[in-house]
């Protein structure tokens, strides 16, 4: 490798970063994923972006991807998870007279990875977030 005068890459040289393994296989007390405090979350997020509003299906997949989005940014960014891998599902629908079950099947390590369930209903629409956290060694 040709290196510059203070013993650094020549500008320009491409320059790779090598990351190490940091062997943390569980997560620390103040960094685990709790179901409790998501689901918090999630309602307050459900009950703001879908309180008062009818079903429309032309806008309900910009309203549900908005809302995955917020809940995801305010998991990350109020709970202590940073090892964790945040994945948000939301399920939007009319009411119809209609049963539906929504179902979630995921292999996962007991010991670390959890996941937060919370619905929602009005006059107009019915609604599910389902929130994985998967611990990322």
């Amino acid at each position: 490798m040709i290196q510059s005068e203070d013993g650094g890459p020549k500008p320009g040289q491409q320059v790779i970063d090598v990351v190490l393994p940091t062997y943390i296989m569980k997560p620390e007390e103040t960094e685990i994923f709790y179901p409790s405090q998501v689901k918090a979350i999630a309602s307050e997020v459900l009950e703001s972006e879908l309180a008062g509003k009818e079903y429309d299906e032309d806008v309900s997949k910009e309203q549900i991807v908005a809302i995955c989005d917020k809940i995801k940014a305010r998991v990350k960014g109020e709970c202590n998870i940073p090892r964790y891998k945040i994945i948000v599902q939301v399920t939007l629908g009319q009411m119809k007279d209609q049963g539906v079950r929504v179902a979630s099947r995921c292999l996962w390590d007991t010991g670390t990875d959890n996941y937060a369930s919370v619905k929602y209903q009005n006059q107009h629409l019915w609604s599910c977030a389902m929130i994985f956290g998967l611990y990322t060694e």
